[in-house]
């Protein structure tokens, strides 16, 4: 893999970074949320003029208090306001959206959030839903383009913006490089520092979370050798559109647990308030003829190396288990696609249908543009597989009701070119796709 300089400076060369400054001159406030250690507070501060740490020790106990009896006094200072971690006062939400409305101008307030408030339901503490004054803005780990492992060659934009797009790019990225970045990680930190180092990182996450922050979520208590058995069979379910009850059966099957399907419900979605767990959800298409599409969401970990870490593997471990690396590879290419997506209005989906045709992920735009996308580890009859699975989706679309795919992508973990076969389909080394 090319060896890469950093310094502090790389942190700005986020695709968050323009949807902020979009969001910002469009709204009064902006929240900007997603799990831990993604880079929430160092991409606020490139563009906040004050900020206010609540979760800073010091004076945590003090803000807390203040933010229910007077809240606005922590709202002064010069704009964009940043306060950090609002979530630990969810009464500053309609303090922040009363502000906006009294001032009337954009771009007043960042809030960062790693979870969801612990009581952001109740009416008495959050009255207003923020619609129209405050923006989201979902923050992910950094895609392989952001830390500098991608050339960004091949842009998911000009796929869907330009016709006959020439898809052309080379890619140095090998299996072993792949194995390592998806035990990496896309955590901002990681990608600062050397080889060893950078592979304890998603570690030190799995630890903080299954015996610390998991508890702070929403108050509940829960046993840190049910979170890592959840956690494990989460993993080995990256890619599937597993139920709770198959989930529960994995976790009894591997640790004679007393598992239920109302506690798997209860923690995952403890994991998605910290934004954790980003399931995929089923695209719905217009097709020719009638058939079932199954509707089941289809689970992935925000970042490949929380599973990796749950399951204890390394990039030698993954390289010997080429199945179980396909399965995370996929979820890194989800992370990717999701944050080049975000950029231009889209959303990522999935597709299965009762014949068991499936595409692993659908970008689809709000304009109603789609593109289908394959994901491979790579070699010639995997690529060809991707290839007429694509293909044959495309075909069953009625695009007499839906546009046609403005593109059809087989995104590779190998294969050092990225090129459109003469059936149109594009062929993307992971290492060559950018936003």
């Amino acid at each position: 893999m090319p060896q890469k300089q950093f310094d502090m400076a790389d942190y700005k060369h986020r695709v968050s970074d323009s949807i902020l400054a979009e969001k910002l001159n469009g709204m009064g406030a902006v929240l900007v949320e997603g799990t831990k250690w993604c880079g929430k507070t160092t991409t606020a501060l490139q563009q906040a003029k004050s900020v206010l740490y609540m979760d800073n020790p010091k004076d945590r106990k003090m803000n807390i208090e203040l933010a229910s009896v007077d809240p606005e006094k922590l709202l002064k200072g010069k704009v964009p306001r940043l306060i950090d971690e609002w979530q630990l006062a969810p009464e500053l939400w309609d303090a922040v959206r009363y502000l906006v409305d009294r001032r009337g101008e954009e771009g007043q307030f960042i809030l960062t959030g790693s979870s969801v408030p612990l009581n952001a339901n109740d009416s008495s503490v959050i009255a207003h839903s923020g619609i129209g004054r405050i923006a989201r803005l979902r923050m992910r780990p950094m895609s392989l383009w952001e830390s500098g492992e991608s050339n960004g060659q091949v842009s998911l934009k000009a796929l869907f913006k330009t016709p006959n797009y020439a898809v052309e790019g080379f890619s140095e990225l090998t299996i072993d490089d792949i194995a390592f970045l998806i035990c990496r990680g896309g955590w901002p930190k990681a990608t600062l520092q050397g080889k060893t180092v950078s592979l304890g990182r998603a570690f030190d996450y799995y630890d903080v979370l299954v015996n610390s922050d998991i508890q702070r979520v929403d108050g509940v208590v829960r046993n840190p050798a049910r979170v890592e058995r959840l956690l494990k069979s989460l993993a080995r379910y990256q890619g599937c559109q597993a139920s709770l009850a198959a989930i529960c059966d994995d976790i009894k099957a591997n640790d004679n647990s007393t598992f239920d399907d109302r506690t798997v419900f209860n923690y995952i979605t403890a994991l998605k308030k910290m934004f954790v767990v980003e399931d995929v959800s089923a695209w719905n298409p217009n097709l020719r003829s009638r058939t079932s599409i199954r509707s089941s969401d289809t689970r992935y970990f925000v970042d490949p190396s929380i599973a990796v870490a749950a399951l204890g593997l390394g990039p030698d471990e993954l390289i010997a288990n080429l199945s179980a690396m396909g399965l995370l590879f996929e979820t890194l290419c989800i992370r990717d696609l999701r944050v080049f997506a975000d950029a231009i209005g889209g959303n990522v989906f999935h597709y299965r249908d009762k014949t068991g045709l499936e595409c692993d992920a659908v970008v689809h735009l709000r304009n109603g543009s789609y593109g289908l996308i394959e994901i491979k580890l790579g070699g010639d009859r995997l690529v060809e597989e991707g290839a007429k699975t694509l293909l044959t989706l495309a075909s069953k679309i009625d695009t007499d009701k839906m546009k046609q795919p403005s593109f059809l992508m087989v995104l590779t973990a190998t294969g050092q070119y990225a090129f459109r076969r003469k059936d149109g389909v594009c062929i993307v080394p992971v290492g060559c796709l950018g936003a």
